[in-house]
Order: C-alpha cells, then sequence, then structure tokens
C-alpha cells in the first residue's frame, strides 16, 4: 500500500534544493584546470546547453508533476521498457557518483586536519559517509530537506569566502597568478579541454527535484520559478569562483582535490585567527560534500523507488522504510554499491587525486547518459502530449527548439567521450578499457534487472488511475 504523502517541498525549499544539487564545490577545482579559458567555457555551456536544458526541464516539471520526475516522463514518451534503462542509468550514476565525492571529501579532511592520512584510511571515512548519507536518505523529506537546505547555505559561504580570497590579492598588489585578461579567457581548444566535460556535470541536475513533485505544495507554479532562480545563481557562481581560484593559485599547481583549501590557505593562513577562519570554512565545504550526496539521493532513490512500484525495476528497490514513505530498498543498495566501488578502486589507485579522477569519470560517464535521452523525451511529448496544460512553455518556434536540443546534444555527447578519452592524451587501453569495461558492465547489469523484473502486470492498474 502507498503511503500517504505530505506536501513538504515550497518554492524556497525547490530553489534552494536546485541549487545544492548542481552547484558543486567537489569540481571547481577540475573546471578551473581548464585554464583562464574555463570562464569563456563557462559561459559558451551556460547559454548553449545550460539555458535550453533548464527551461526544458521547467517545462516538463510543471506540465507533467508527479512522484518519479524524469522516469515518469520517459515512460510517457517511449514506453515502459525505455523508463527502466533511464531509471537504472539515473539512480545506478548516483551510486557510482558517491564514491568519488566522498574520497575527495576524506582528501580535504585530510589536507586540513590529518597531513599523513593514509589512502585505505580516507577509503573507510568515505564508506562511513557513505552510509550516514544511506541514514538521512531514509528519514522523512520533512527533516531530510534541511541538509539539502542549509548545504545550500554552506555551499554560499564557501564560494563567498574563495572570492574574498582573490579580491584580497587583487587589492594585495601581488599579481594575478594566471593572466585573466580578455584574449585569454576565450574559448580554446588547448591541453585543458580534457576538463570541458566537467562543466557540462556542473551544469546538469534541475530535474531532480521534480523526482519528489508528489510531495511539492505547487510544482506546476513553483518549479519553473525555481528553475530560474536556481539557474541564475549557478552560472553567476560557478563563473566566479573559477575565476577567482585561478587569480590565486597557478594552473599548474592546482589540485583537483584540495584546491580550494589550498587557495584559502594561502591567502589567510598567515596567522592562528587566519588559520582557524580556513579551517572553519573548510568545514563548511566538508559539509557541502555531504549535503549534495543526500541531496541526489534524495531524489534518484526516489525515482528508483516510483519505477520499482510500477514493476520496472527489481521489488527490492520498492521497499520502504515504515510508514514514511522513503526509500529503504534503494537507499540501502547506493550504499552497497559505493561501498563495493571504493574498495575495488582503492586497490588500484596509487593516490587520493588517482582515486577521485578514475571514479568521477566513471561516474559521470553513466551520469550523462540519462541527460543524452531527456531532450529526446522533451521533444516526443511535445508531439504526443500537446494537449496536456503547460503551466510553463519553452518560448520560441519548434524549429528552434529542435536546434536547441540538438546542440545540447552535442554538449553531452563529447562530454561523454571527453571522460573516456581526453584530446591532450594519446590514446590508452588501459587507461580506456577499463572505464569501457565499466559502462559495458553497468548497462548489461541494468538490462538484467530490468528483464528480471516482477509485478508489472499487477500494478498497472493503479499506475494507470495515478496517471
Amino acid at each position: 500500500m502507498n503511503s500517504p504523502r505530505k506536501k513538504t517541498l515550497g518554492l524556497t525549499d525547490l530553489a534552494l534544493f536546485s541549487f545544492c544539487a548542481i552547484f558543486v564545490l567537489d569540481t571547481i577545482a577540475a573546471s578551473a584546470k581548464i585554464g583562464p579559458s574555463s570562464i569563456g567555457w563557462w559561459l559558451v555551456t551556460a547559454v548553449l546547453y545550460l539555458l535550453p536544458y533548464g527551461l526544458i526541464s521547467a517545462e516538463l516539471g510543471s506540465a507533467f508533476p508527479a512522484q518519479g520526475g524524469l522516469s515518469v516522463w520517459a515512460r510517457k514518451a517511449f514506453g515502459e521498457r525505455f523508463a527502466a534503462r533511464t531509471t537504472w542509468l539515473y539512480w545506478v550514476n548516483v551510486a557510482l557518483w558517491m564514491p568519488s565525492v566522498y574520497v575527495l571529501f576524506a582528501g580535504m579532511l585530510s589536507s586540513l586536519f590529518f597531513p599523513e592520512m593514509p589512502l585505505w584510511t580516507q577509503v573507510l571515512v568515505a564508506i562511513c559517509m557513505s552510509w550516514l548519507t544511506v541514514l538521512v536518505n531514509i528519514c522523512s523529506l520533512r527533516v531530510a530537506k534541511w541538509v539539502p537546505n542549509l548545504g545550500a547555505v554552506a555551499k554560499l559561504v564557501v564560494v563567498l569566502a574563495v572570492i574574498a580570497a582573490a579580491v584580497k590579492t587583487v587589492l594585495s598588489g601581488k599579481g594575478l597568478a594566471n593572466e585573466l585578461s580578455f584574449g585569454a579567457m576565450l574559448p580554446s581548444f588547448d591541453a585543458g579541454l580534457a576538463f570541458l566535460p566537467v562543466i557540462v556535470y556542473n551544469f546538469s541536475g534541475f530535474e531532480l527535484m521534480s523526482s519528489a513533485a508528489g510531495e511539492m505544495k505547487n510544482p506546476r507554479r513553483d518549479v519553473p520559478l525555481a528553475v530560474i532562480i536556481s539557474g541564475l545563481c549557478i552560472a553567476g557562481l560557478y563563473i566566479l569562483a573559477s575565476g577567482a581560484l585561478l587569480a590565486v593559485i597557478p594552473m599548474e599547481d592546482l589540485s583537483i582535490v584540495s584546491g580550494i583549501t589550498d587557495m584559502l590557505r594561502a591567502v589567510f593562513a598567515q596567522s592562528g585567527f587566519g588559520t582557524a577562519v580556513v579551517d572553519v570554512i573548510g568545514m563548511f565545504a566538508l559539509f557541502t560534500f555531504f549535503a549534495n550526496m543526500v541531496t541526489w539521493t534524495l531524489g534518484a532513490n526516489r525515482v528508483a523507488l516510483e519505477a520499482a512500484k510500477s514493476g520496472e525495476l527489481p521489488h527490492v528497490f520498492a521497499s520502504e522504510f515504515g510508514t514514511q514513505g522513503t526509500p529503504l530498498g534503494a537507499g540501502i543498495l547506493t550504499g552497497l554499491v559505493s561501498t563495493g566501488v571504493l574498495l575495488a578502486y582503492a586497490c588500484f589507485a596509487g593516490s587520493a587525486a588517482d582515486l577521485f579522477w578514475s571514479l568521477f569519470s566513471f561516474s559521470s560517464i553513466i551520469f550523462l547518459l540519462p541527460y543524452v535521452l531527456l531532450f529526446p523525451v522533451f521533444l516526443k511529448l511535445r508531439l504526443s502530449h500537446g494537449e496536456v496544460a503547460r503551466p510553463y512553455r519553452v518560448p520560441g518556434p519548434a524549429w528552434l527548439q529542435w536546434l536547441a536540443c540538438g546542440i545540447a546534444e552535442l554538449f553531452l555527447l563529447q562530454s561523454i567521450v571527453f571522460f573516456i578519452w581526453s584530446p591532450d592524451k594519446a590514446f590508452e587501453w588501459s587507461t580506456v578499457g577499463p572505464l569501457l569495461i565499466g559502462v559495458a558492465a553497468t548497462l548489461l547489469i541494468g538490462e538484467a534487472l530490468i528483464r528480471c523484473r516482477k509485478g508489472a502486470a499487477a500494478v498497472a492498474p493503479a499506475l494507470a488511475t495515478q496517471e
């Protein structure tokens, strides 16, 4: 029996939820590794990818505000099997992404307080954080929503500190660590292009809030407004934060694991008080990593829960915690996958940075695959469900929307290719092979689970009633 869902999410919650999900501190340093041209790439990607993607998410979220979000949209557009594949990729990418985030968490914790922390101790910390995330995930949304809400505030504190550090550097007359002239900030195709997919990755996640549409107070009004408000803040702060890092740290010295804490120490840790301030800001940054994973598991596990109830995924994903209606089965599976991936990859990694990038590249490929499917879903629903009222509608003629979707698809496809093979390096099977094998194994496991699913026929009448 489905548990009744309380309407607990308002506009402020949705805007903070989206901001916390999409604005991720853990990859700002990686995007800044592109160099000064990252500023230009942020702007280009914001216009050609973020803008159409955000507007499309707003239309779908307001027109089809059903619990399950992307899974529901995919089912309406292309049927149950297509929806099941989309849901599997959407759920498993979070389970695979969690290890890389908590490896970064452990690396920053080590940089701040335990400089000699061994790699395997960092792995143990990451495993503990994974299961803490699962614990919060099965709490009621009325309680759990405060983690992303506070996480959004913590992210603002950290990014403002990063910007303040850059301003202090400029005012001190020390000069900029990298050239930030107009010419240098124009998009360029150089060695830093390897990190360009990180920008596309950092702009994705607006549809996540619609996974909890059944718990929103007024989704048809609030979803579009939340997309617009959070989207403007996210784009602006990403650009400012990347520029701030490049103003203080030379590109060749920028660490993708500890770049933010290195910057804050270089600028503020000139006294005991300054060091204490850096440590406090670092703790805020650590909390944002936790908040980010809580936010994504809250959404992705709800998508998997609803898909399992409709028979698209195995019944274990449909297990709920008590009368809360929260995704117990999907949450526990997330923790198990994260733990297994951490242990497996740690056996081959030489350092935290190697472990982070290996895990991040693998999970990001899986992460982007559902977005490749999102744009065809939008176009199909425009054709097949044109009669559905759309409180918000993407403006412009049909040809412009097809063109925008096509360009956004190209951004996604090049990102997937660059995560597999870096254009500034020779093609090496020793690097590419494990990634391709991991992606293929993930897809095959998903196909096996979908084929083994049970109970779809039994719940079909209930599903039809819900829709």
